[in-house]
């Protein structure tokens, strides 16, 4: 005997309950389920930020996303507020820091996935864990999910190739294109750095608080994390899809600025007034192991008295500082990754309802679509947003 459903959700991930409840929310006579392949929903979300859930930003609006035109499509209906009211709606209170990042106040992210899971159960979803998605056809009617289910709406929030282990394993791009939809190329996003530079063992550990990495065109600033294998931190990770694309062909070379907040000059100009009163020049601005590394690429001896250095070797020593190079030569990979880059192509989607243009009846949210943001709460918020307008509007097209 067949179970069912006017509507089931494949996935039961941020996006994959925020679309249970909204459906729910919105027309309380339907039978919506979530289909998971997990022994239980959600636990993706118990490792976001830490274990602290750094669940939206209230910058979100204006970030710039892969597809932000797309994205703002969903962000007009659901942005940052609409997501905290709905949050608030599940009674989680919020605070945000100077960033805008938003964490719940109990600071766990179980507190997070409790409310989820609770106002699920709470509504009447059905929770089908342990079960995964192996075929859906589509019926007169609806779909037939794994000849067992049947649903007269699906919306698929199987997430994406990061981070297999919480359960995204990219099985949802094999079952949407087994349904005629197209995938773009995938990377992850969110990652570490790669690195051949030896030079990396001496400074494993060591942490610039702030930095630039300038590479493939493009910029990227904030904490970096020395390790043995290469870089951490968010600016390596902002970069990392971009790095992770490029380096499929050949290693990419890079600089890292460790003192951008001073220029060139005035950096020079800094540590020539401080020849005659530090024995260590770099030791007031970088740890002392980056400060010996760009002193050395400089062509520079750490040993040499500071007050025998000439104008042009405080130049050398600011232009490296400036421009201290790197090579890398991939990521850490999707095991490693907290988002992908790349997705179902977001043409083939309807931006005010999630429904798909090729398959009526099938809605998509979350990291499965071709939309993905920096870190700080930007790749949950789409997900809350997405999954919270594709409930709405499948509970709506019955």
């Amino acid at each position: 005997m067949r179970e069912k459903f006017d509507i089931l959700i494949i996935g039961a991930g941020a996006s994959g309950l925020a679309a249970a409840i909204n459906a729910k929310r919105t027309a309380p006579r339907l039978g919506v389920a979530m289909l998971e392949r997990l022994p239980r929903v959600g636990k993706k979300i118990l490792a976001t930020g830490n274990g602290r859930c750094n669940l939206t930003n209230l910058n979100a609006n204006s970030h710039v996303y892969t597809n932000s035109g797309f994205a703002g499509s969903v962000f007009s209906k659901y942005g940052d507020e609409r997501v905290l009211e709905f949050f608030k709606s599940l009674g989680l209170l919020t605070y945000s820091d100077s960033c805008g990042r938003v964490y719940p106040m109990s600071n766990a992210a179980s507190s997070v996935l409790d409310c989820l899971r609770f106002e699920a159960e709470r509504l009447g979803v059905q929770s089908i864990c342990e079960n995964n998605c192996e075929k859906t056809e589509p019926t007169d009617g609806g779909f037939l999910i794994n000849g067992k289910y049947t649903a007269r709406k699906i919306i698929v929030c199987t997430g994406g190739c990061a981070s297999p282990s919480q359960g995204s394993d990219g099985s949802g791009y094999k079952l949407l294109s087994s349904l005629g939809h197209t995938v773009t190329e995938l990377y992850p996003s969110l990652v570490q750095l790669t690195s051949p530079d030896r030079q990396l063992r001496q400074l494993k550990g060591m942490r610039v608080h702030d930095a630039v990495i300038s590479a493939v065109g493009r910029l990227s600033r904030g904490e970096l994390l020395f390790t043995d294998y290469g870089l951490s931190g968010i600016a390596a990770m902002e970069i990392s899809a971009d790095i992770a694309k490029a380096a499929k062909t050949s290693p990419v070379k890079a600089s890292l600025d460790l003192i951008p907040s001073m220029g060139e000059r005035e950096t020079a100009d800094f540590l020539f007034e401080l020849r005659g009163k530090c024995g260590d020049m770099l030791i007031g601005i970088l740890p002392r192991a980056v400060g010996t590394a760009v002193l050395k690429t400089a062509g520079i001896d750490s040993k040499a008295e500071v007050r025998s250095l000439g104008r042009n070797a405080f130049i050398k020593i600011a232009r490296t500082a400036k421009n201290f190079p790197m090579t890398f030569d991939g990521t850490k990979g999707f095991q490693n990754a907290q988002v992908t880059r790349g997705g179902i192509n977001i043409k083939e989607f309807d931006g005010k309802t999630l429904e798909s243009k090729k398959v009526p009846g099938l809605f998509c949210a979350g990291e499965l679509l071709d939309v993905d943001g920096g870190c700080g709460g930007f790749n949950l918020q789409w997900a809350w947003a997405s999954g919270l307008l594709a409930g709405e509007s499948a509970a709506k097209s019955i």
